[in-house]
Formats: C-alpha cells, structure tokens, sequence
C-alpha cells in the first residue's frame, strides 16, 4: 500500500510537472506570436503616432508615421507596386528627422550635410528587430506572456522578453490589442529597476497615408553614400575576446573624428535586439582608471591602459561592459600614437 502511494504521488508529480511545462511552453508561443504580429503591423500598417522617451529624469518627445502606398510608375505586373514611407522625427532642439522610402533612409541632422544610406529600416528609439525576423530574439531571451493591461485607453497585453543570462536587460512591452502596435516600452535591470521608458501618446491608425507621407513620395532623397567598405570587417590592431554569449560582430572600421581628426577604431556587436560598440584610440594619458555614465539604458564606459582608450557603449549591465572592455588586447605597436 505505501509502495502503491508513493508510486502514485510520483506520477502525479511528473504529470504536474508536464502540464507545467506545456503551459509555460504555449504562453511562449503565444507571445512569439504576438511579437511577429507587432513586426507585421510595422511593415504593413497606416499609422501616425507620438512617443516620448523618458530617462533621467527627462522626455524626448518624437514623432513617427508610417504608410504603405501606391508606386504609379510600377508596372501592374510589377512587383514593386507598393512603396513603403517612414518618418521619424525628434520635435526638441535641432531638427532631427529621419525618412524612408522603400529600402533608401534619409538623415538629416545640424551637424552634417543630408545623406542617405541602403537600409530596409531607421535607426531610433524603438529596437529594430520589431520590424524584423522575430525569432532570433529566442537564442538569448525568452518570451514570457504576462497580464492584460490599457495603455493609452486602449486594451493592451503585456509581453516580457527575459534575457536568459546576467549579461542583458530585460524588455517589457505593452501591445495593441486591436492593430498589433507598441503602446509602451521599458528597460528593466535583472532586480526590477526601470532604466529607460518609451511611452506612446497618441495613435491614429488610418486606410491611407497621411499627408506628410504624401509628400515624402514625391521627394527626392540625398544621395546614396556608398558605406558598403564600413559594412565590411576591417582587419583591426586589436579583438574582443569576451562577449556575452549570442554576440555577433557586425562591422568594423578605421576612421578619424571629424572634430580633432583623431584616429579611432569601432567594432559593432549585436545579439538580435541589443547593440555593443567598442572603440579604441590613442589615448594622450599613459593610464586612467575606469569611468563610466549613463544615459538612461546606455552605458558608457571608458579606461585607458598603456596610452589606449577602450570605451564601450551599449545598453548593458555596468559588469558586461567591464568584462568586454578588460578582454581588449592588442598589437601596442600598431596602434600607439
């Protein structure tokens, strides 16, 4: 009889177990599946909207639109009848604003001279992977489907991508119900502690693009400046010999400071969601303790050992980037002033 209990406590065990793990296992699709609709809907969806970016304690107000539109001159047989419209702009201080039409994104800033480079998407606030292939987000975090909440007087449902190591913040974010859309973002430290936070402040959801979209059409861009040789890894006098896992280098490149024309040397690093760059200079300094910042999420940190800086920037736990930072090892040589 004992033997017959404790058998039976055992399997109802194991099955607990299972049904644990298949409920776990379900939530996660269903919030891999929420987030490939949110990647859809910013590919495919109408939309005029305004976020703000708070961290320390201040807001960068931005204002973002997106549309799909008829291209007039395509053939009807064409597979490029549609052309796809962005802009993204930053409404404090110089005028920032970044603008796509199809795979060619605009920059305009006060510091430099209109360009534009080949990209199927901006540079800003909001991750690039949203709009992309989801699934490489499952190799370093995992998707976790939380509550119901409304944000922005809509309904919203909550989903926590966890990182699966020390190394990573985690994201919450809060989606549309009805269009699939980002309402709400923050970045989260292993503890619960906020760092950063993007929070929508009006959406509208439209049949046709706006007005500016209209525009943007009709516009012509700058001219494409080739960064293909950038894109490229550029042998470097020095390498990175520890990431966290899932790191993957981007590119790398030599290129001066347009303000004091010092030599610099960048590798860009990128795990599905999160970018690292590492740089690496001479320094005038023989050595200089380490120092660090941050702006919201982004750490920077910077040392310098022997006559060489080695900054790192990125959105990641002050012990990552000081690991990174103390794997640098290089040719003295080749790289001293």
């Amino acid at each position: 009889m004992k033997t017959l209990t404790s058998f039976s406590f055992i399997c109802i065990f194991i099955t607990s177990l299972f049904v644990s793990f298949s409920a776990f296992s379900a939530d996660e699709e269903q919030a891999k599946l929420l987030l490939e609709r949110l990647s859809q809907s910013l590919r495919q969806v109408n939309f005029n909207t305004s976020f703000v970016v708070v961290k320390n304690n201040q807001a960068e107000p931005y204002h973002w639109l997106h549309g799909i539109a008829e291209n007039e001159t395509a053939d009807k047989d064409d597979s490029n009848k549609y052309v796809e419209l962005e802009i993204l702009a930053l409404l404090n201080g110089p005028r920032r604003d970044i603008l796509r039409i199809n795979n060619t994104v605009s920059y305009n800033e006060p510091e430099y001279a209109p360009y534009s480079i080949d990209s199927s998407q901006i540079s800003g606030p909001i991750p690039a992977v949203f709009s992309q292939d989801i699934s490489v987000l499952e190799k370093n975090y995992h998707l976790v489907l939380v509550g119901k909440n409304r944000v922005l007087g809509r309904a919203a449902q909550l989903v926590r991508i966890v990182p699966k190591d020390s190394h990573r913040f985690g994201y919450w974010i809060w989606l549309d119900q009805q269009s699939g859309l980002l309402l709400k973002l923050a970045i989260i430290t292993r503890k619960g502690n906020l760092l950063e936070q993007i929070q929508f402040t009006h959406l509208d959801i439209t049949d046709t693009i706006s007005e500016n979209l209209s525009q943007l059409k009709t516009t012509e861009l700058p001219k494409v400046v080739d960064v293909t040789t950038q894109q490229k890894v550029t042998d470097l006098a020095w390498q990175v010999n520890w990431l966290p896992t899932g790191f993957e280098s981007i590119k790398s490149d030599r290129h001066r400071i347009s303000t004091n024309k010092q030599a610099v040397e960048f590798m860009l690093f990128n795990d599905g969601l999160v970018d690292i760059s590492v740089y690496v200079n001479p320094s005038q300094e023989k050595n200089r303790a380490l120092e660090f910042g941050n702006d919201g999420a982004t750490l920077v940190l910077s040392q310098v050992v022997n006559n060489i800086e080695v900054s790192v920037v990125g959105k990641i736990p002050l012990e990552t980037a000081k690991e990174i930072a103390n794997s640098v090892s290089f040719n003295a040589k080749a790289v001293s002033p």
